[in-house]
């Protein structure tokens, strides 16, 4: 497939996906239409090849695949005024926006277009995303590949139900700023046993990023790891049987779960 997209918000997300794609060469800039009704902040995008525009309408008329990334309380009034340009047999509507359903969307469309939803982080910007997708019945095997393909270009990418996606949110979301929390703790409990904060950034960061790699590209559980570091009467044990005494664990999990509870109650 050699889609022509258009980005219906230049936001920092829009903008974001436009930047990975061109970056991993998935598509070529001139393939991308993003419109924003300050056009003069892309720019940087434009003189890379990039089609800006601040006509909605006209982005539709040029792209097959339609990527939503506006504000929620945006998304009727933008759909209304674009519905009559959808071509069935030619477009397809893909939704960024937190909290809007695939049933919202079909609504706002009269169901003229398959509809998929796509619940990035904000790790896209250097296209290490993590990225869920679900989709309407109607989206094609084709479009299915093309999806996952799409976003694997800017980091990671998983089919699920809509169901899971506030559970997505939460974990792959929100689990951004988790994870930030306990880099930042470890910045501080470096420092007191003696490094300066730069250097006990690096070390904490790079040290998460390495964790975290040997997960993905081993497939391994996290306790394998742990176990070949928590040697007999050791520091580690000491270390994490200490953070364990004092909840560690516990309030990781009650944190993941008091957010999914706000989202459940909000929605």
């Amino acid at each position: 497939m050699n889609k022509k997209i258009a980005i219906i918000g230049g936001g920092n997300l829009g903008t974001a996906i436009a930047e990975g794609l061109i970056n991993s060469g998935f598509t070529l800039p001139e393939h991308i239409l993003i419109t924003k009704r300050n056009i003069k902040t892309l720019a940087a995008l434009e003189k890379r090849g990039v089609l800006v525009s601040d006509n909605n309408e006209e982005a539709v008329r040029y792209a097959d695949m339609i990527i939503l990334a506006v504000k929620p309380f945006q998304v009727d009034d933008i759909l209304g005024k674009l519905k009559s340009l959808l071509i069935p047999e030619r477009h397809v509507l893909v939704s960024v926006i937190t909290g809007i359903t695939i049933g919202h969307m079909q609504k706002a469309v009269e169901n003229k277009v398959p509809v998929i939803r796509a619940m990035p982080n904000t790790a896209i910007a250097i296209q290490e995303s993590m990225t869920c997708l679900a989709g309407s019945h109607d989206v094609s095997s084709d479009y299915v590949s093309y999806m996952e393909d799409l976003f694997n270009q800017l980091g990671k990418a998983v089919w699920i139900d809509e169901k899971l996606m506030d559970a997505a949110t939460v974990l792959g979301a929100c689990g951004t700023a988790y994870a930030m929390r306990y880099i930042r703790a470890n910045i501080q409990g470096g420092i007191e046993i003696g490094f300066d904060a730069a250097t006990a950034s690096l070390i904490a960061a790079q040290t998460v990023k390495g964790a975290a790699e040997l997960l993905l590209k081993k497939g391994a559980h996290p306790e394998q790891e742990i176990d070949k570091v928590t040697t007999p009467k050791g520091c580690t044990i000491a270390g994490l049987n200490e953070m364990e005494h004092q909840g560690f664990s516990s309030s990781l999990i009650k944190g993941i779960v008091a957010s999914y509870d706000k989202i459940a109650k909000d929605s």
